[in-house]
């Protein structure tokens, strides 16, 4: 193989690397303009990754109660530090999920509707108000999304699930 078509071949591979974690996921859509949207689908899919978040904040919440162990059973030191690493391995899956999921709404949320459907509106014109409660209303989901990767609390996906519902009207 020629030096120049290896070189070409690593940079596509570094740059196809890039693009495999850098670019949103596709549920964003394209900005070509391609003209092909589909707004319920989108709104579907925020309320999928929103009760996907609440899954997991409920099943680490679930996985960290104190369960009573039987002590009329013998368990071994091996089997207690079994069940604590998979736990460990359990709640971090989960911890990554919901942050991955929270993540996928703020890039839907941005990389979809505040570039491609929310229409800016000058002041002086009729419907400006709408603009500025749609901006509103999606800054308030991409907020409560940045919560819940922050915390693990029911209440902050009750605020996403919330705010995805003034969104969804619009759409």
């Amino acid at each position: 193989m020629t030096r120049p078509i290896a070189l070409l071949i690593a940079i596509s591979m570094i740059v196809g690397g890039w693009m495999a974690v850098s670019v949103s996921d596709a549920r964003a859509h394209c900005q070509i303009p391609c003209g092909i949207y589909d707004d319920p689908a989108r709104i579907a899919g925020l309320k999928e990754d929103a009760e996907t978040i609440r899954k997991a904040v409920s099943s680490l919440k679930e996985m960290t109660e104190p369960h009573h162990h039987d002590h009329g059973h013998d368990h071994s030191h091996d089997h207690e530090h079994l069940d604590e690493l998979t736990k460990f391995n359990q709640g971090t899956r989960w911890i990554l999920a919901k942050d991955q999921h929270a993540q996928n709404i703020q890039d839907v949320v941005s990389y979809y509707f505040l570039t491609q459907r929310v229409k800016a509106v000058p002041a002086d014109q009729e419907g400006y108000d709408t603009y500025i409660a749609q901006l509103a209303g999606f800054h308030r989901v991409m907020v409560a999304a940045m919560k819940c990767k922050q915390t693990v609390s029911l209440e902050q996906v009750d605020e996403l699930d919330a705010a995805i519902s003034v969104v969804a009207q619009w759409y």
